[in-house]
Parts: C-alpha cells; structure tokens; sequence
C-alpha cells in the first residue's frame, strides 16, 4: 500500500513537471519576421546588408545576429545628423510588444562583413536571431532573406569607414 502510493506520488509529480515544462516553452514569447531580405554583391564586396521587420509579441530586444555566409554579422544604425551620415554597431535593439521594428538601409540593420563569398541575386542568405524577453528566456529564430539585386547607390560602400 505504501508503494503504490509512493508510485502514484512521483508518478503525479513527473506529470506535473512535464507538464509546467510544456507550459514554459509555450509561454516563450513569439517574435515575428517579415519581409526579409539581403542586398546582393558585386565580386569581391566584403560586406553587405540584411533587412526585415521584426515585431514581438511581448517586450523583447535582438541580442545576436549570426549567418553563414558571413566571418562576422552586427546589428547596425544608421543616422543622419546635419546632413551626415554616420553608422555604427548597437549590441542590442529593443523589440517593444506588439510594435514592428524595421530594419532597413536607413535605420537599423544587419552588416554581414568579411563575406565567405559572393552574394548574388536569387541566393538565399540564411541569418539566426537571438531574441530575449523580458524575463531573461531566449528564442533563436531560423531567417531565409531572398537576395535582391543591386539598384543605384549601395549603401554598404560605407563600410570601409571606421565606426
């Protein structure tokens, strides 16, 4: 009698368990990527950019960036202050709950730098997000940018510059 009820006690506890695991993995918060894309390459280009749009769906913030193609991926802002342009890295972007964030050429992006190789028109440039929430949990999210042709002037021309 008492062994079954020790059996049925851990039995209930390990359920329990399992299922307040399930629960926290659920409760992650979810973050959304829209309308991803990456700015194709000219041969021997060293660096280029990725962009989309990101919303969460509570208080969250970007703190990594990693892709293949590329020896080394930052978020980066570009601002313009008297007519000139200036970029540099951030370590991280705030996502705030339900607002999209845009990453485009004028504002935060992702620099992908020091190229494995070309990126061309048709390639699929593949990028990993480390998003956080608020409570310290973490989410990776998987990102297939479509990359898109060169058109007028390419704004990675100044990442020669030091930030």
């Amino acid at each position: 009698m008492i062994r079954t009820a020790f059996i049925k006690t851990t039995l209930m506890r390990t359920l329990l368990g399992l299922t307040l695991a399930g629960t926290a993995s659920l409760a992650l918060a979810q973050t959304v990527v829209t309308d991803p894309w990456a700015r194709a390459t000219v041969p021997g280009q060293p660096a280029t950019g990725a962009f989309m749009t990101l919303t969460a769906e509570t208080d969250s913030t970007l703190v990594a960036v990693a892709s293949p193609v590329a020896k080394l991926a930052q978020v980066h802002q570009s601002s313009i202050d008297n007519d000139v342009m200036s970029m540099h890295q951030v370590q991280r972007v705030a996502l705030p709950a339900g607002k999209p964030v845009v990453f485009d050429p004028s504002g935060y992006h992702v620099m992908l730098m020091q190229l494995t190789g070309q990126v061309k028109e048709g390639d699929v440039v593949p990028l990993t997000l480390t998003i956080e929430d608020a409570k310290g949990g973490t989410q990776t999210l998987e990102v297939n940018a479509p990359v898109r042709a060169l058109n007028g002037m390419t704004h990675e021309h100044g990442h020669g510059m030091k930030h």
